[in-house]
């Protein structure tokens, strides 16, 4: 697919990227990937995130620097890119601040809903990731330059935004743009997971044990909830890194069509929501300071954990009942 956003980004000299805070597989790949390509165009690429990598991705950032922002000058750079979020309060202050700095500014993105401050972008929510737009990019200047370190990181980011490709986000086009980063980065698929899904620590599976005991059903077993305190944390010396993949445990047990993990953290509750049913969970997050993809979002509440778990769930089983 062609872009009109390709020529409008080679025009530049430097760029500020960011990707999302609390970043994942996707938000790093991608942001990567991109960094690199546009390296392979002469660009200076300046990539920032507000947060460190997560354990599990930390051998991405030998791939390439990505760095927290501080203060940060406009006058440095003559453009900025979001990647894998449109909305530029999910990237941190600094970038909100280089948004209202008169800056074109640039999106790729597969979220539903961007706001429409946007130079030109490169969006479709059909694409099971952002990595998987990146990868366009290279298909429109030239495939077979790409490195295999951006070959690994994009891969990456569609494995990890895919569930290893068994979400229904995923196409045949998916299949066939991670066949083609395997033969250009010559790699096997076995690399990429057992970094990622191969490094869990005793203390996370403790963890794990002590959030499934507060697993419970709603709804006549429709919706599962699961719980991670901040006692939880404390007893297993873990932090919020260390719960990737909770929230589909309770989406594993038959019956479930919905599952809603709460979080105690910063002093309110993280909310992360999956569906594999119609209920649109990006429409519920929305209703929580968040929001996402219909089968997959996330927001926030206020405390305590009791009060906010009868709040959330009231509008799901609400809207379990008014789904076609």
């Amino acid at each position: 697919m062609l872009t009109t956003l390709v020529p409008k980004l080679l025009q530049h000299r430097t760029l500020a990227v960011f990707s999302h805070i609390r970043p994942d597989g996707d938000a790093l790949g991608s942001q990567i990937g991109f960094c690199l390509w546009l390296q392979l165009h002469g660009i200076q690429a300046h990539a920032y995130n507000e947060n460190q990598f997560p354990d599990y991705l930390q051998w991405l950032s030998d791939f390439y620097p990505i760095v927290e922002p501080r203060h940060l000058d406009p006058k440095d750079y003559d453009g900025v890119v979001f990647l894998d979020g449109n909305q530029p309060n999910r990237f941190g202050d600094m970038a909100e601040s280089l948004a209202t700095s008169g800056l074109p500014l640039y999106m790729i993105d597969h979220h539903p809903e961007p706001v429409e401050i946007y130079t030109d972008q490169l969006w479709s929510t059909q694409a099971c990731s952002t990595a998987e737009l990146v990868v366009q990019l290279y298909q429109q200047t030239g495939l077979e330059r790409m490195s295999r370190n951006a070959a690994i990181a994009l891969y990456t980011g569609m494995v990890t935004d895919t569930g290893s490709f068994r979400f229904d986000s995923v196409t045949p086009q998916t299949h066939r743009t991670a066949a083609e980063l395997l033969e250009i980065g010559k790699f096997k698929p076995n690399l990429v997971h057992e970094r990622i899904y191969d490094t869990k620590t005793f203390a996370q599976y403790k963890l794990l044990a002590l959030a499934i005991n507060t697993m419970q059903f709603h709804g006549d077993g429709r919706i599962g909830t699961i719980c991670v305190t901040q006692a939880m944390f404390d007893q297993t010396g873990t932090n919020y890194q260390d719960i990737d993949s909770f929230v589909s445990y309770p989406l594993a047990v038959k019956g479930v069509e919905v599952s809603v993990i709460f979080v105690e953290l910063e002093g309110r509750i993280k909310l992360s929501f999956r569906s594999k049913s119609n209920l649109d969970v990006n429409q519920w997050a929305r209703h929580f300071e968040g929001g996402g993809h219909s089968k997959a979002a996330g927001g926030w509440t206020q405390g305590p954990l009791t009060d906010a778990i009868d709040r959330v769930l009231s509008y799901g089983l609400l809207a379990l009942t008014t789904m076609p």
